[in-house]
């Protein structure tokens, strides 16, 4: 766990909260404090992996702490990888963090079970209407809104122009496997795909049909990765993997932009947000390759089945919530409502995620991964809506076996054994 401690270095506070709450829990997760102090309480935030740019980190940091007198916050940095499990624990222990990041896909897991306070007291404050519906959909429960959108964003595929030489751009979906395919070499992929990046492997099973899971009449859960469709997109996954990719059969999405920089690939499906970590200079605490590849960087959407249109890709993204078990309920919902402020979110949008906000839009870079990036996630896809969905991830069933997709296994017998497994956590 990477743990940032900012302290205050001058920024100066954009909002006006009202006098601060007191340090110490009163066991019913309110807080006692006398007029202006908050007796040394401090408050713990959960962000998850480097998305969040440093710039926001330090904002948030600095204008808590300026604006709540003797109390901190610390930013104590997860991983995405093992995330459900370690909040599951977290958020039952007497050692909970504050205020916490959960993927959109995730949150419902987190809202159903009563791991999150509610928000409703402070709903207009964070934004209101303004706020992405989609994202306050996934943060509410019978009713009751327990974690704000964060940010959103959705993949797109980037190039290099040095790397791509003459090739054209592919049109539809099929002619993106085959030009990858065209140009891996023993020491070069086509297209960066390891074989736990699932989240690049959804397109392929929407755009042939294929589903994830699909509620019946009687509210039975019924999985579709070896319906017609989900084994279609699922042997162009197996023929990328195995045809088009050097990435590791068993590897994860983590830190994408490493393979990117170093030329081991043409084409890279990744979070709009990575520009940033390609570009990044070499000085940089994460150099990227912004003197080399990130010099002539672009972006396309992933193209769909039909020449023109583009594909459905995963629509990414992230919920904030605070913990029921919080000491400081009322602080924490202070560190809330800075990150959902104009000034924080715009920090994000400015670093191409899209904002909480729908008002904020306009600060997005005018840019063509922008536009790459609005482009797909107009047409984007998410998991199903069910809190026994995080499940699913926690368990990496889906990771699984695309592992074994990867090493070459028998599609229809991977999807087939998936599909069961799928059923059995969702109707369990």
């Amino acid at each position: 766990m990477k743990i940032l401690r900012f302290g205050a270095v001058g920024l100066a506070a954009a909002l006006v909260l009202t006098a601060c709450s007191g340090g110490g829990g009163t066991g019913d997760g309110s807080t006692d404090a006398g007029p202006g102090g908050t007796d040394g309480a401090q408050i713990r935030v959960w962000l998850v992996g480097t998305d969040t740019p440093d710039e926001a980190r330090e904002y948030l940091t600095t204008t808590f702490e300026e604006e709540n007198p003797g109390s901190t916050l610390t930013i104590e940095e997860q991983s995405w990888t093992g995330l459900v499990d370690k909040l599951t624990t977290a958020l039952s222990s007497s050692d909970s963090p504050d205020v916490v990041e959960v993927g959109n896909t995730q949150a419902a897991t987190f809202t159903s079970a009563g791991y999150f306070a509610p928000l409703d007291d402070i709903a207009e404050d964070l934004g209101g209407d303004d706020l992405l519906p989609g994202f306050v959909k996934a943060g509410t429960w019978e009713d009751t809104f327990y974690a704000a959108p964060y940010y959103a964003g959705s993949r797109i595929v980037f190039y290099s122009d040095q790397i791509l030489g003459g090739a054209a751009l592919p049109t539809t979906l099929e002619e993106y496997v085959e030009t990858a395919k065209s140009l891996k070499t023993a020491d070069h992929s086509g297209v960066w795909f390891p074989g736990q990046d699932w989240y690049n492997a959804l397109p392929f099973v929407w755009e042939n049909g294929g589903f994830i899971a699909e509620p019946g009449d009687d509210g039975t859960w019924e999985a579709g990765f070896s319906s017609e469709g989900g084994i279609k997109g699922l042997e162009q996954v197996q023929d990328l993997m195995v045809n088009a990719s050097n990435a590791p059969k068993d590897g994860d999405e983590s830190e994408l932009q490493v393979p990117f920089c170093a030329g081991q690939t043409t084409f890279l499906s990744a979070p709009n947000w990575i520009r940033w970590s390609i570009q990044a200079p070499a000085d940089a605490e994460a150099p990227g390759c912004a003197d080399t590849f990130g010099a002539d960087l672009h972006a396309f959407p992933l193209p769909g089945a039909t020449a023109g249109e583009t594909a459905k890709v995963f629509a990414g993204g992230s919920n904030v919530a605070v913990a029921t078990k919080s000491q400081n309920v009322d602080l924490a919902k202070k560190a809330l409502t800075i990150l959902l402020s104009d000034e924080y979110q715009t920090i994000l949008a400015e670093n191409s995620m899209i904002p909480a906000k729908k008002s904020l839009v306009s600060a997005l870079p005018d840019d063509e991964f922008t536009l790459a990036s609005a482009t797909a996630a107009a047409n984007a896809e998410l998991t199903p809506a069910t809190p026994k969905w995080g499940d699913v991830e926690a368990q990496k069933v889906i990771q699984d076996a695309l592992v074994q997709i990867a090493q070459g296994g028998d599609v229809e017998t991977i999807a087939t054994e998936l599909d069961a497994q799928i059923e059995s956590i969702l109707n369990g």
